[in-house]
């Protein structure tokens, strides 16, 4: 009982809430040592780095080339408006000759750490003479205390609370056991949920509607458009009480329904684009064109074979 947090039972014991820390306790276990001295040779101002003086200037290193340099191949915009954009100035690449060399630019020495570096002096901590250790204020006994040797046995409980996250509506919780005996919750589950389990099975079936023999009247080969109007009212009587059931109670009819509706949006969305489509109307020109050529060739046909003639007769 005691692993708990907080505990099943309060402690006996507490901290006075009136008790404070004296104004001269100290609870400061190191101090800095008030006879230490900061070394002759010691200096604050050192650098932590320094340049390396054994490092020596690469021989091909290229100090009068810089490192960048405008683009050669770039070349201004043809909607740039120097008044309104400014100065065209190209971009800048690195500079070829730089990569085939050790580096461009002015040359400087790597650096290095400094061994002479200390950083700021301070003084190395002791044991502090006055320290008393970590305050705590006095214990007093709790005015609260009580023990409870068997805090499992409870009161008559009234009602017992559910905190669910869930999507699922019509969940009801009902003869809540509590105990550690399966054998006994199965023994109460029977004798409370099994018993009122069927009636109320019985009961919520009872309100379902349901799809009966006499609710069609005729068959498919007696009245195939009587018979599909009469399924389709069915299931919208349905559907208007509960869509879930429906669809459970009448698969085919909802099914068929829904591929009908897509389908039908289908064929009409294709007759929309026939109508919006542009028409394709045959060029007359070509046709016409066609038709003078075949005419002109049939005159000069004609009338070489009229002037073969008369000279045949003017032979004669």
């Amino acid at each position: 009982m005691e692993n708990f947090e907080p505990a099943v039972n309060p402690p006996d014991l507490i901290d006075d809430p009136n008790d404070t820390k004296p104004s001269d306790w100290v609870d400061v276990p190191k101090i800095p040592d008030p006879e230490a001295a900061k070394p002759d040779d010691w200096d604050e101002d050192a650098p932590r780095e320094i340049p390396d003086e054994d490092v020596e200037k690469p021989e091909d290193w290229l100090d009068d080339e810089p490192e960048l340099i405008p683009d050669p191949d770039a070349t201004k915009p043809d909607d740039w408006d120097d008044e309104e954009d400014g100065d065209w100035v190209a971009p800048t690449i690195p500079n070829p000759k730089c990569l085939a060399a050790s580096g461009c630019g002015e040359w400087t020495r790597p650096l290095k750490k400094n061994p002479a570096y200390k950083g700021k002096w301070t003084a190395p901590l002791i044991d502090n003479p006055e320290y008393k250790g970590i305050w705590k204020p006095a214990r007093i006994a709790n005015p609260n205390y009580f023990r409870d040797d068997s805090p499992s046995k409870f009161e008559k409980m009234a009602g017992i609370g559910f905190e669910l996250w869930t999507m699922q509506n019509n969940i009801l919780f009902d003869n809540i056991y509590i105990g550690h005996s399966e054998k006994d919750a199965a023994k109460f589950a029977k004798e409370t949920w099994g018993v009122k389990y069927p009636v109320e099975k019985s009961l919520e079936d009872a309100e379902k509607p349901k799809i009966s023999d006499d609710v069609l009247d005729g068959s498919w080969k007696e009245d195939p458009v009587k018979f599909v109007t009469q399924l389709v009212t069915r299931f919208f009587d349905l559907l208007k009480l509960d869509p879930v059931l429906a669809f459970k109670a009448m698969p085919g009819t909802g099914g068929g329904l829904v591929v009908g509706i897509f389908t039908a949006a289908a064929l009409l969305g294709g007759l929309v684009s026939l109508v919006l489509a542009p028409v394709l109307r045959p060029r007359r020109s070509s046709l016409i064109v066609d038709k003078t050529k075949s005419c002109s060739q049939e005159r000069e046909t004609n009338s070489n074979t009229c002037n073969k003639e008369r000279r045949a007769c003017g032979k004669g």
